[in-house]
């Protein structure tokens, strides 16, 4: 570390918690790891309490596990944390070029490569300590997750989809969620899970636009660029797809109207995205993307009540 008093991250909120009470040397490995932004972490934790509510509906007599909810908030904390150390190792050349994110810890010199490694591998073992909590197909289906969360930060160099792999590993709580307490997967799970990943490209789309500039200037590839002027309308079909196959995965579960009304307000904040989103209107694409933590807030709720009901 070069700067025990560094100054804020670019793409970070003004006033945010790190930068206002951390002590000089923790502010940047808060950074790296996202302290600073909160909205991974319930973007990472509100699939596994889908998985879990959605269980609790499928089998009510299994009750919603309030414990394995708050041992998965832990995990999404850290597995998120260590996923955005990794991503920006991997990314720190390209980090120097874009301005949203030049002023991270490693381009901007806070931290070196290596310290960043060695927080990132405490990170993962004390995640691990967490999945090993859980059943047998829960640890290995975590440990296979670790596949994706290695792959993602190099796609956005060979792929223009780089948001479905994102999506593909930011979802995998659906799984974890359900077989924590099923012991195996089923159908209802799986249609959550694709559910969830349409709904992960779409909104990492939509935070996507704000570099789509840079982006094109130093070659990195996203979903921002491959759907240009089309990205409205393809980012609405992917949050049509998104709830369809949540509200297909309740249904088979054994969830009934409770679900469906209340579900409904999810639906209106997605519709209200696709509406309003506009890239050329400073911090809009940043608002829509976090208001996605509200639509894994109703889907919570919904799930809760129908399995109450």
């Amino acid at each position: 570390m070069t700067d025990n008093n560094p100054g804020t991250v670019a793409d970070a909120q003004s006033g945010n918690w790190v930068d206002r009470y951390a002590p000089g040397w923790l502010k940047p490995y808060a950074r790296l790891a996202r302290w600073d932004r909160p909205i991974g972490i319930w973007l990472l934790f509100w699939p596994c309490i889908w998985g879990l509510g959605l269980a609790a509906v499928y089998n009510p007599a299994l009750g919603f596990d309030w414990w394995g909810a708050v041992l998965m908030l832990i995990g999404a904390a850290l597995m998120r944390g260590a996923g955005c150390t990794f991503n920006d190792i991997v990314d720190r050349d390209i980090d120097m070029k874009v301005a949203r994110t030049r002023s991270r810890p490693i381009p901007s010199g806070q931290v070196t490569a290596r310290d960043a490694l060695a927080f990132l591998v405490a990170q993962a073992l004390l995640g691990s300590v967490v999945l090993f909590q859980f059943n047998r197909f829960t640890v290995w289906a975590g440990v296979a997750s670790l596949i994706l969360v290695a792959i993602y930060p190099f796609m956005k160099r060979v792929t223009w989809w780089p948001q479905a792999f994102l999506g593909l590993a930011f979802s995998y709580g659906a799984l974890v969620g359900w077989s924590s307490q099923t012991g195996g997967l089923a159908l209802p799970a799986l249609l959550l899970y694709f559910g969830t990943i349409l709904w992960v490209i779409a909104y990492d789309t939509i935070y996507a636009l704000q570099d789509v500039e840079d982006d094109a200037l130093i070659g990195v590839k996203s979903t921002a660029l491959l759907f240009g002027s089309q990205a409205r309308l393809i980012v609405g079909f992917f949050y049509f797809g998104a709830y369809l196959l949540w509200l297909a995965a309740a249904t088979i579960a054994g969830a009934g109207i409770i679900f469906a009304v209340l579900s409904l307000p999810a639906a209106g904040l997605l519709t209200w995205q696709v509406w309003t989103f506009d890239v050329d209107v400073p911090d809009n694409p940043r608002v829509r993307f976090y208001s996605n933590h509200y639509v894994g807030v109703v889907l919570s709720l919904a799930l809760l009540a129908d399995w109450v009901w």
